[in-house]
């Protein structure tokens, strides 16, 4: 926690000057939102899969397999977008 004083700090002396300052706050942003994004997606998937498999325990191989790579999907996608944040994060010059 007292590591991210000193950058929040300098985020805003940064966003005073110029337009780098935006560019960091939108990156963290977009960082975190495709986080929680990744996380409700794959909390909602697993609650129906149990749900499903409840339901129809004869089904629950192909539900699980399913839940699986929709998991999987959700994560790679969530990545991605993490990766593009930082990558932004890494553009902006002070």
């Amino acid at each position: 926690m007292i590591e991210i004083i000193p950058m929040l700090t300098a985020v805003a002396q940064a966003a005073g000057e110029n337009n780098a300052g935006f560019a960091m706050i939108g990156a963290g942003l977009g960082a975190g939102l495709a986080t929680v994004g990744a996380g409700i997606g794959i909390g909602r998937i697993g609650g129906s899969a149990v749900e499903g498999m409840a339901r129809q325990p004869e089904a629950a191989g192909r539900i699980q397999t399913a839940a699986l790579i929709l998991a999987a999907l959700i994560e790679g996608v969530a990545l991605f977008a993490a990766v593009i944040a930082f990558v932004i994060q890494g553009k902006v010059t002070f």
